[in-house]
């Protein structure tokens, strides 16, 4: 009986103590949840209209030969960029991420997927670490990208995404990430990135009306690389403060299970002290009605 009782008290103290780290990780990830939810809000509406005005001039301006980032090709090559955390702890965030990702491959893509011209190119560790253990064609150049994040790095992935998409080492483009809605809501996306979509012709689109100085070609070759690099940065700062939501609802849940757990094993505990204290009565009683005889 001494022996239960210690082996209760043991897992409790185990448990109050996973408990503290969990309550601990939670005020950190809230901490870093309202930095990253005003980056991303202020970011936004900034690059929704940059993506807007992009898509509206490559829908209605005619340029003669076209522009090679807005041009679609037959699509043998496929990258994609997927958008996952460095560290776990975070509930299903970087499970529905990779998710995502392989069944986009298997619905849209399984045909240069089993000829091996799939390439996977992951921001976060994550993604990473799961499609090099599953043999995935994979590169690490741009995991590390959460450890400084910034504007510049962010760049530099867009940067060589446009570059192979330009030397034609890629046919399509494609972001698998988490846009953020509140700490509890995350959307599970995959956006086009190359080539530069033209507005959905839903007869509701307006027609927009451009005047360009210098010529329209000069224009968008100029404009292009950097609203894509503004676009894969709001995808980047939309997957940092959805991966501190996921952590922090996860980590609160986890807080509550412990409560749960600690109620039930102090109850166990009780029971069990009841009885060794029953036990003892027992036999005091039966000892001294022994000596009474």
């Amino acid at each position: 009986m001494a022996g239960q009782l210690k082996e209760v008290r043991n897992r409790i103290k185990s448990v109050q103590s996973t408990q503290q780290i969990t309550k601990a990780m939670k005020m950190v990830s809230a901490a870093k949840l309202r930095r990253a939810q005003d980056a991303i809000i202020q970011m936004r509406p900034y690059a929704k209209k940059l993506q807007e005005m992009l898509s509206n001039i490559v829908s209605n301006t005619e340029m003669e030969g076209g522009n090679v980032l807005a041009t679609e090709r037959p699509v043998e090559k496929v990258l994609f960029l997927v958008i996952t955390s460095d560290r776990g702890l975070a509930g299903a965030y970087n499970a529905n991420v990779i998710k995502l990702a392989k069944l986009t491959i298997k619905e849209k893509y399984s045909t240069q997927f089993s000829k091996g011209n799939v390439t996977i190119w992951n921001i976060g560790k994550k993604g990473y670490e799961h499609f090099v253990k599953n043999n995935y064609k994979t590169s690490d150049a741009h995991k590390d990208i959460f450890l400084s994040l910034s504007f510049e790095n962010v760049q530099k992935a867009s940067q060589a995404a446009v570059q192979a998409f330009q030397a034609k080492e890629f046919d399509a483009v494609e972001i698998v990430y988490s846009e953020f809605r509140n700490a509890a809501t995350q959307v599970f996306k995959v956006e086009p990135f190359l080539p530069i979509p033209k507005l959905a012709n839903t007869g509701t689109a307006t027609k927009a009306d451009f005047i360009f100085d210098p010529s329209k070609e000069e224009l968008i070759a100029e404009l292009m690389p950097k609203i894509l690099n503004t676009q894969l940065y709001k995808a980047v700062l939309d997957a940092n403060a959805s991966e501190h939501g996921a952590r922090m609802t996860a980590m609160d849940k986890a807080s509550e299970n412990a409560n749960e757990l600690l109620r039930s094993l102090k109850i166990s505990y009780n029971r069990a002290r009841q009885a060794a204290i029953t036990t003892e009565l027992t036999e005091i009683v039966s000892g001294a009605a022994a000596l009474q005889g």
